[in-house]
């Protein structure tokens, strides 16, 4: 359930940055010169909108009222009140517990550790080919 919510959390925050800015768009306006007019330094509104930080829910009224565009728009809402970003596709196929196991530990390897592990995966399928 935790991981729900963190994902919920990451998928409205990146909505909200994509929102942003393509509202900041319409006016030909600078990150700066939002920034300005919500007051927030740039750099903020900068990571609001690549989706990295969520606004504060008065500087989401501000950055509403200042780039003229609707609360229920900013936050993906349809007609319904439903946030179109919430609905999750279904799953194409139950995965095993097994494969639960190996996703959660390849998640933790760095990069260089990931390349390995992809050559062995690559290695280990071609083998079972022959």
């Amino acid at each position: 359930m935790k991981k729900h919510g963190a994902r919920t959390k990451k998928t409205l925050t990146v909505h909200l940055g994509e929102t942003l800015r393509a509202a900041r768009a319409q006016t030909a306006w600078t990150q700066a010169d939002v920034a300005e007019r919500v007051g927030v330094a740039t750099e903020v509104y900068g990571r609001m909108e690549r989706g990295q930080l969520p606004p504060s829910v008065p500087n989401l009224r501000k950055l509403c009222a200042v780039l003229r565009m609707d609360a229920g728009e900013a936050l993906g809402l349809d007609s319904t009140g439903t946030a179109a970003w919430l609905k999750e596709s279904a799953p194409e196929a139950a995965e095993s517990p097994r494969m639960r196991r190996l996703m959660r530990t390849l998640r933790q390897m760095d990069d260089k550790k990931l390349a390995a592990m992809s050559v062995m995966a690559r290695t280990l399928v071609s083998a079972g080919d022959e």
